[in-house]
């Protein structure tokens, strides 16, 4: 089935099973391997890229359902030289360990900041007429659907504050 899409900033034309998934269609037509694939099923966010500025879990959407849409991974967010600056922070906070849910972590706090800039409450937020601050438990609770393995979770939260503050 045909699909056209911009894939960070690159338009593209597939020809591709109907059944192929995003996350199939970018590791393994596209040779854009940042995303992983962790659990296949939309639990662990290790795949995560995002939609038309939004976080999408790539296992769980078909890419023929996606005709026109922008998708940006890990590798349209930054490269060596010119990090974003939550790849910096993750960096210089550690947020890492093995790296394997990292690209998952960066693109879902990318969408996650966004939301909270425009004033979107999550499950924690005290207040919905207030922005939201982003405290330990907010952006815990916000990231919730990205797993890390090697629980380097205070590292991430501690890279996400860092970005969100400007301090990188």
């Amino acid at each position: 089935m045909r699909t056209q899409l911009s894939i960070n900033g690159t338009d593209y034309d597939l020809d591709l099973d109907p059944r192929t998934t995003l996350l199939d269609a970018l590791r393994h037509h596209l040779k854009l391997t940042g995303s992983k694939k962790g659990c296949d099923h939309g639990q662990c966010g290790a795949c995560t890229v995002l939609l038309n500025g939004r976080r999408v879990n790539a296992c769980l959407t078909l890419l023929c359902m996606h005709d026109g849409d922008e998708i940006v991974t890990i590798e349209g967010l930054g490269e060596p030289g010119e990090m974003s600056a939550l790849q910096e922070a993750f960096v210089s906070e550690d947020g890492y360990q093995c790296g394997y849910c990292t690209p998952g972590q960066i693109c879902s706090a990318t969408a996650m900041l966004e939301e909270a800039a425009q004033g979107w409450p999550s499950h924690v937020t005290g207040d919905l007429d207030a922005a939201a601050e982003l405290s330990d438990a907010e952006i815990s609770e916000r990231m919730s659907g990205n797993l890390c393995r090697c629980s380097a979770y205070p590292n991430i939260v501690r890279a996400i504050r860092k970005a969100a503050e400007g301090t990188t």
